[in-house]
């Protein structure tokens, strides 16, 4: 066992199943996909930490394990369901959504991230998740995990929930953040908050400060 894979069980022994992470499927995927490969070389000895970790040269990070992964647990994502990771960076979220038997599409805007992200999937092995710096081609998906914290509502990304389809995101910011589980039915998006976290804000989604005089 080489020291990634210790502390990749580490992380799934003392970090997830500790924060309420219990679904079978979402635990083998974190065991299984290497998230050191979404961290440049250099920073790949942060990857297991619990913490965020920013993205040289990007807007992005990848976000806190524990965070992260109970977002995907809390989407219920079922095998040959459509999937899409938004502001995932190099793509870590698609990679377990992908591990999982979904059919996973990486939607990165940040074209920095998204060159980081070709590099990181293929050293996972995640060959099968399709990348996007544009909206992407496929009209609808079952599951949207917006990697990142949102302080508005991301209404674009409304359009491209299925009916009955799930989007989850973090929202607000610091020590008011909790995660949104939003769910179609139709055409009404209606959310519930999950969980209590933090993660770094998606610079697409900031609030325009206003001025007071």
């Amino acid at each position: 066992m080489d020291s990634f894979t210790e502390l990749r069980r580490m992380m799934v022994d003392c970090q997830l199943r500790t924060y309420d992470v219990t679904d079978r499927a979402v635990l083998t995927a974190a065991d299984r996909v290497p998230r050191e490969a979404f961290l440049p070389a250099e920073l790949s000895h942060l990857a297991y930490l619990d913490q965020s970790v920013a993205l040289p040269g990007t807007s992005r990070a990848l976000m806190t394990p524990m965070v992260i992964v109970r977002m995907i647990q809390m989407l219920g994502i079922q095998p040959g369901e459509r999937v899409l990771e938004y502001g995932g960076g190099t793509g870590y979220g698609a990679a377990l959504m992908s591990d999982m038997g979904a059919v996973a599409t990486l939607w990165e805007p940040d074209a920095a991230a998204l060159d980081q992200a070709r590099g990181a999937l293929a050293l996972a092995g995640a060959v099968g998740v399709t990348l996007s710096a544009t909206r992407p081609a496929e009209s609808h998906f079952d599951a949207i995990l917006v990697s990142g914290a949102c302080e508005t509502v991301p209404e674009s990304l409304f359009g491209l929930v299925s009916d009955n389809g799930r989007l989850i995101l973090v929202e607000g910011q610091g020590r008011a953040a909790r995660v949104q589980l939003y769910q179609k039915s139709a055409q009404t998006m209606s959310a519930r908050p999950v969980f209590d976290a933090a993660a770094p804000v998606l610079e697409e989604f900031r609030r325009v400060p206003s001025f007071e005089f």
